[in-house]
Formats: structure tokens, C-alpha cells, sequence
């Protein structure tokens, strides 16, 4: 059919839509010569009958893909004015400028074919209206997505080849650079460096992400981030990451790439999703330096999934915190296996806590499987601790001794750092404020200000260092001669009341694996059944604590005697004798002299019945 056939008058009436789109940016500013060939399609629409003003350009989805619709608003732009009737021909240098997915450019044809719109390529002019016309605008629509899963195909195999091999370059995290050959490196600035090995020391001693982001709260350390400039600036620590630094295979010197999976949803967002070690593309461990060993990496992540507090993980000991429930994450129930859950209550002025197994009743409805008194539990568990922990005293006492001593000195040197690295800058704004020419005051002011600035910084640093160190624990002979006697008497140390209840299970946590509790309820005991590290067992029985009605009742002595004095004395007489003799009544009540008869009588029937 005549091109000139297929343009029709109203056709002529609307205006001509002119689509241009590249899809990356670099293309936009390397490949013009694709840009100055969609233009030139004006000309086209120009010989075709329209006027210059009836030309609408569209191309503000310039370095967007045309996988989809959904992020393009230009594209989204073109079909609301087709389906509106607004457009008489839709131009564009081919298919796949237009659309890259086949459900979009079928949804476009659809509405150009109810607006009676054309469409134009370099090819010729088209009729989505006539089946010939469409059925090639479909075929051109197949081939051209089927030619970006191709391309996509070469890509990403390239990659994944490189990536087996160790060979494609990542962004690294702070820390890590690559050097002048293109290798990976540790980072050349020693204040970076000395924090991330603080950082992972510190997690090794305390156990736990947040644990270890108190520590640098309270030592005063910042921690490194690189921005996207490559510039790195220190901040505070925070959990996330902390969490981040943990879970990177690349500080154990592992090459690593496929961790993530990256999806886009309906809207266009972008979905991540961590994969399974086993799901990754490449993992090749000892691949550059690192700071940890591949190992202590494996163990970080093995703590991080113990420290997981969630319903779902309950099978695993949580982090030790500060309630007074010594078994917490550790004691087993020994009816049906599960993990005791603690629950604490104020009573009779103090903290009273419970190992609880309620799961059946919260899940299925069924009955409670066991409540237990923690404190007899816990109690016999420290003696038996206490009786068998013999640490060789003088020994262990030099020992933390340097550990601390050398705790400390890592953080003071961090902060050394942080003021080398201020004094550094405020040199070079220095610098740089003594070079401007001082008539210039609009740049000689801003300079100035910079300067200050950095004054400012390196002064609070300094305060900084000062403030800690006045803070700083200074091991002096009494101090020294307090370790040695507490830890010559490992019982001391245990009973202490200064000796907070999380540094009490961090102990216990090195000597016993679980504690399974059965409650013997005829016998009104407790069995303890203890699993040390080391593959030891040890079976202990306790005393179950009163019931209240038991803790309430009258002694049956008192309610012996009042039973022979009841033969020869009237009530205000027997209230008078326990009084002389300091008895009282199960649950505290005091007679008195001055109380009425009728009240004392209460008081001795109450005890006569036992109550």
C-alpha cells in the first residue's frame, strides 16, 4: 500500500509524536550519532504532510531501559495522548526505541489501533489497524525483546565467568582499596585500618553487634565510611553497620560475589534479597588480605545466629542480658525439650524470676508444661560452679591485667589517630587560607570559616582523648590486689554483689553447653540435670520454694500450744501469752494487748484451723 494512501486527512489534523530514548546514560553522551538519527525523523513527518509546530518530541526517558513502562514517564506520556486521540502518527527510529518488552508495545498498538494512530519507523509507515501491519509491528515487537535477552545473556555471562574466576572488579567496603595493579588492598591510612581491627577485637570479647556499638559509644571511637566520592569520614558506629561489617566476606579476605538477589516489583522498586552461602556465584576464600581469618569470619556468623532472639530461633541461647535468671537461653525443660522462656515479677519488695515452657499452651491450647523458681536453681548452680572453678590466681590475675591495660591503650591510639588526621586538616585549610589573596574576601571569608572549623574539630578531639583518659581504669596495686584475691576465690567473685548478672552468665556461658530442669512435684523437688562444655555431666536435686498458701500458713507448734492453752485461758489471755513469747501468724498478723477479744479470737481461729 502507498505510504501517502495510509496518511489520511484527520490523520494530518492531530499532531505527530516523536519518541526518542536511549538506554543507558553513557550511550546519551558517547553514541550521538543515534541521537542526531532519531531527530531526523521530523523530516519524515514532515514530508508526510505535518507542520513543524504539530511535532511533539518526547525525550525526557533519555538513559532509561525499555525492559518496562513503568519507571519511563515518557513512554507513559505518549500512550495517554494516543489513547486520548491526540496523536495522529507515533514515530520512532525502530521498535526497540520505543519498547523493549513485548506486553508493552502490544498494549501500544492495541491503543493506536482504537485511536486510529500510525506508527512509523525507519522501515516505512504502519497501520496497527490493518492485520498485515500489525502482525509485523508484532513480529518486530518479539524479535526486539528477544534481542535484549540476548544481549542481556552476553553480559551477564561475561560477568559471572569473570566473577568464577575472582576476576570482576566489586565496590569494596571501607577498608579495602585497589592498588595501582588493579589488586585488593588493605587501606593505606592507618587510622582506617586500626579501627576495623579494634572493631572486630571488641566484637571477640563482648559477643554481640550491639554490645560491640556501646563499646566505641563509650570509648569514644568513631568508625570509617566511605562515601560515594570515595571520600572517608568517620562517624559513629551504629547497629546496622556493625551488622553490615560482621556479615562481609570480604574482610576475611574472601572474594565473594552472587550474595544478593535483585528484583524489581510492579512499581519499579527494587527488591534485595540475601542468598544462601551456598547460592552464591563465587566464593574464594584467602583471595586478597583481609583482617580476619576466614574462620573467625565463620565463627562471627555462627554468634550472630545465637544471638537471634526470634520465636523461630528459640532453640539457641540468647545474649546474656541483665535479669537475674542465671540459666536464661540455657535451661531445657525435661518434659518436652523446648527451651525456657523467663519471666520476671516484683514480689515482697525484689525481682523474682521463673524458667516458663508455655509454648503448647500459647500454640495449641494444651495445658502449661512446667514452671520452676529460679532462684533455688540458680543458686545450687553457682555453688557447684564455684566448688569446682580453680584458676590458678596469680596467673589469671596478670592476665586481665594486660588484657585491660592493652584494651585500653588500643583506644587511646585510635584517638591519636582521629587527632592526627584533624591536625592534618586543619594544616591544610590553613594552608590554603594563607595562599588566597586577602582582597578577595568573598573566598578569604569562606576559607576562614573552614578553617575554624577545623579547629574546632581537632580541639574536640583533643577534649575528647583528655575526657577518656581521665575515665581510663588504672590497674593500681589495690586494684591489683583485689584481682588477685577475687580471682584466687572464684567464689567471691561469683557472689559479689557488684558483679552485674550479664557478666555472671557470660561466665557460665564458657563452662556449661544446657541445664535440663525436671520439677518432681510429689517429692516437691527440682532435678537439674548439667551438660559441661568439656562433655561432663552432673546431676543436682533442689528445694522447690513454698507454694503461697504455704508460705501463710501457721506454724504447727503455735497451733499446738494454742490447742493445751485453750483448756484453761480465754482468748485475750492466749493472745497475751503469744505476745510475751513473739509468735505470729502464718502470714505475719500480730496480736496485741490492746487488740479487741473478737479480733484475737479470729486471729486464734484462723491458726486453730490451720490457715
Amino acid at each position: 500500500m502507498n505510504v501517502h494512501l495510509k496518511v489520511q486527512p484527520h490523520h494530518l489534523e492531530r499532531s505527530a509524536y516523536l519518541y526518542i530514548r536511549q538506554s543507558s546514560m553513557r550511550q546519551v553522551i558517547d553514541n550521538t550519532e543515534s541521537a542526531r538519527r532519531q531527530y531526523a525523523l521530523r523530516g519524515r513527518a514532515i514530508a508526510l504532510g505535518w507542520r513543524e509546530e504539530q511535532i511533539i518530541v518526547i525525550d525526557n526517558d533519555q538513559g532509561e531501559s525499555g525492559a518496562s513502562a513503568v519507571w519511563r514517564e515518557g513512554f507513559q506520556r505518549l500512550v495517554s495522548d494516543v489513547g486520548m486521540g491526540h496523536a495522529g502518527i507515533v514515530m520512532g527510529l525502530e521498535v526497540s526505541r520505543l519498547a523493549r518488552n513485548n506486553a508493552d508495545w502490544q498494549r501500544l498498538l492495541e491503543i493506536c489501533a482504537l485511536a486510529d494512530t500510525l506508527i512509523l519507523d525507519e522501515d516505512g509507515v504502519y497501520d496497527p489497524a490493518s492485520f498485515n501491519d500489525r502482525l509485523l509491528l508484532g513480529l518486530k515487537g518479539t524479535m526486539s525483546e528477544a534481542e535484549l535477552h540476548v544481549i542481556k545473556a552476553r553480559l551477564r555471562g561475561g560477568i559471572l565467568n569473570k566473577a568464577r574466576r575472582g576476576e570482576f572488579r566489586c565496590p569494596l567496603p571501607t577498608g579495602l582499596v585497589y592498588d595501582h595493579s588493579g589488586n585488593v588492598a588493605l587501606e593505606p591510612d592507618m587510622q582506617v585500618r586500626e579501627t576495623i581491627v579494634h572493631f572486630f577485637e571488641t566484637f571477640s570479647r563482648v559477643g554481640s553487634a550491639s554490645q560491640t556499638v556501646k563499646a566505641f559509644r563509650q570509648e569514644g571511637i568513631l568508625f570509617p565510611s566511605r562515601l560515594h566520592d570515595s571520600q572517608t569520614v568517620f562517624r559513629p558506629l551504629t547497629t546496622s553497620t556493625a551488622m553490615r561489617v560482621l556479615h562481609n566476606p570480604r574482610y576475611a579476605g574472601a572474594y565473594a560475589y552472587g550474595r544478593r538477589r535483585y528484583r524489581r516489583t510492579i512499581d519499579g522498586k527494587r527488591i534485595v534479597r540475601e542468598q544462601d552461602n551456598d547460592d552464591w556465584t563465587a566464593c574464594i576464600p584467602d583471595a586478597h588480605p583481609g583482617y580476619i581469618s576466614w574462620e573467625q569470619h565463620q565463627e562471627n556468623l555462627r554468634i550472630l545466629k545465637s544471638n537471634i532472639c526470634h520465636r523461630w530461633n528459640a532453640g539457641v541461647a540468647s545474649p546474656p542480658r541483665e535479669g537475674p535468671a542465671l540459666l536464661q537461653g540455657r535451661a531445657v525443660c525435661g518434659q518436652c525439650g523446648r527451651h525456657f522462656r523467663m519471666r520476671y515479677a516484683a514480689r515482697r519488695g525484689r525481682q523474682e524470676a521463673w524458667y516458663v515452657c508455655d509454648r503448647a499452651r500459647s500454640d495449641r491450647g494444651e495445658p502449661l508444661c512446667q514452671a520452676i523458681a529460679a532462684p533455688p536453681v540458680d543458686e545450687a548452680i553457682g555453688m557447684l560452679i564455684a566448688e569446682q572453678m580453680t584458676p590458678a590466681a596469680i596467673e589469671l590475675a596478670i592476665e586481665v591485667r594486660k588484657e585491660i591495660e592493652t584494651r585500653h591503650e588500643e583506644a587511646d591510639r585510635l584517638r591519636c589517630r582521629a587527632i592526627e588526621r584533624a591536625q592534618t586538616e586543619a594544616d591544610l585549610a590553613q594552608r590554603r587560607f594563607m595562599l588566597v589573596d586577602p582582597n578577595n574576601r568573598l573566598v578569604a571569608d569562606t576559607l576562614e570559616g573552614e578553617w575554624n572549623e577545623k579547629l574546632r574539630i581537632l580541639a574536640n578531639a583533643r577534649e575528647e582523648r583528655e575526657r577518656a583518659r581521665q575515665h581510663e581504669f588504672i590497674l593500681d596495686k589495690a586494684v591489683h590486689e583485689r584481682l588477685v584475691a577475687m580471682t584466687a576465690d572464684f567464689k567471691k567473685l561469683w557472689t559479689n554483689p557488684e558483679t552485674p548478672n550479664r557478666e555472671r552468665k557470660r561466665l557460665l556461658a564458657h563452662i556449661i553447653e544446657d541445664v535440663t530442669l525436671l520439677k518432681l512435684p510429689k517429692r516437691g523437688t527440682t532435678k537439674a540435670h548439667i551438660r559441661f562444655k568439656g562433655g561432663k555431666t552432673e546431676t543436682l536435686v533442689t528445694m522447690s520454694p513454698k507454694s503461697p498458701s504455704q508460705q501463710i500458713k501457721t506454724n504447727p507448734d503455735i497451733i499446738a500450744l494454742i490447742d493445751n492453752l485453750l483448756d484453761n485461758h480465754i482468748f485475750s489471755e492466749i493472745a497475751e501469752i503469744l505476745n510475751d513469747q513473739g509468735s505470729h501468724s502464718g502470714n505475719a498478723y500480730a496480736t496485741t494487748r490492746h487488740e479487741p477479744v473478737a479480733v484475737v479470737g479470729r486471729w486464734l481461729r484462723k491458726c486453730y484451723r490451720g490457715i
